[in-house]
């Protein structure tokens, strides 16, 4: 299987409010960057918006290392994924994306690395630009 990075962020200007994401796809050499926004959301649901939209561009099953400033993203999927599942999303936010995350992950070997954020990591500043610029459009 192929070995992809992933660099994702999320913004949004208020919470809720207007929010853009951006996820950054490096293979070798090539890179490709997957971006949206949606006139009102959440901080955490553009984090993980920027998941699955980039996951969703892959084309065949991939290892993926997903690089990303988002404790909730990182968290959730290495460490409280499972426990949802089995509980059915009782009381979780946001598991309509959970769910399609699931979905969009399910032929990848994931595995999320969290970064500081604001501190310096190229890619993970690019990622926070770009997600800054989408939500800007979106008011």
């Amino acid at each position: 299987m192929k070995r992809i990075s992933l660099f994702c962020d999320g913004s949004s200007l208020g919470n809720p409010g207007p929010g853009g994401y951006c996820g950054i796809l490096r293979y070798g050499e090539k890179e490709r960057i997957i971006k949206g926004g949606e006139r009102e959301t959440t901080n955490n649901r553009m984090e993980l918006k920027a998941v699955i939209e980039s996951l969703k561009v892959l084309k065949e099953p991939c290892v993926v290392e997903l690089v990303s400033d988002s404790s909730y993203v990182v968290r959730g999927i290495n460490e409280w994924l499972l426990g949802w599942v089995k509980k059915e999303f009782a009381k979780v936010k946001n598991p309509d994306l959970w769910r399609e995350y699931l979905e969009v992950s399910k032929p990848h070997q994931v595995k999320a690395i969290w970064v500081r954020g604001h501190n310096g990591h190229e890619e993970n500043e690019r990622c926070d630009e770009i997600a800054k610029s989408e939500a800007q459009k979106q008011r």
